[in-house]
């Protein structure tokens, strides 16, 4: 079962697609999230979450701060999962009296959406299924660049078993850390 950990929703449960999705384990959730609350990344933020599934990275920002939230997942079936579990969190802020973030879920593409984005993003997830090609990989990352704020911080998750992403010019390697068979990659803005 995923849950939301921490935050006005925690505990709150969260409803996962039947099948087509591999959910981020509750151990590198909890570290991507530490992390981030470290330099207080999230209050406020403006967050992207690109191959959502479920949605649990993005309603995870939600739930600890983030202003609003951009759910993009081309399934339909677990875009209608992340719309509901989209919905429990709205929820979940009103009976806690906190602000509402704003939180849209679009069935698209990754590129697609991309394509017609409007930034900055302040934090984004990038969960794609481990068998995306490092091209196409390459390929969302340089269409995200521009869309990046300058401090942005930009988390992706791979196989151990993946060689490290191809990064386009304008983003940096901050730091990669493993997880048993996950790697978080984090990536920020290389800027002039």
């Amino acid at each position: 079962m995923t849950r939301i950990v921490s935050g006005f929703a925690g505990s709150l449960s969260l409803q996962v697609p039947k099948s087509g999705t591999r959910p981020t384990s509750d151990r590198v959730r909890e570290a991507i999230f530490s992390a981030l609350d470290a330099r207080d990344a999230l209050h406020g933020a403006r967050v992207l979450d690109l191959y959502a599934g479920s949605g649990a990275l993005g309603l995870e920002a939600a739930s600890r701060g983030a202003a609003s939230v951009v759910l993009v997942e081309r399934a339909a079936a677990a875009a209608q999962v992340g719309k509901r579990n989209a919905a429990a969190v709205v929820s979940a802020a009103r009976a806690a009296r906190v602000p509402v973030p704003a939180i849209d879920v679009r069935t698209s593409a990754v590129q697609a959406y991309l394509g017609a984005a409007r930034g900055p993003f302040d934090v984004v997830f990038i969960d794609p299924p481990y068998d995306v090609p490092d091209a196409e990989l390459l390929a969302v990352l340089t269409a995200l660049e521009p869309l990046l704020a300058d401090d942005a911080e930009v988390c992706v998750e791979r196989s151990t078993r993946t060689p490290d992403p191809s990064l386009p010019a304008g983003l940096a390697l901050m730091r990669r850390k493993s997880y048993g068979e996950t790697a978080i990659h984090w990536l920020t803005p290389d800027r002039p």
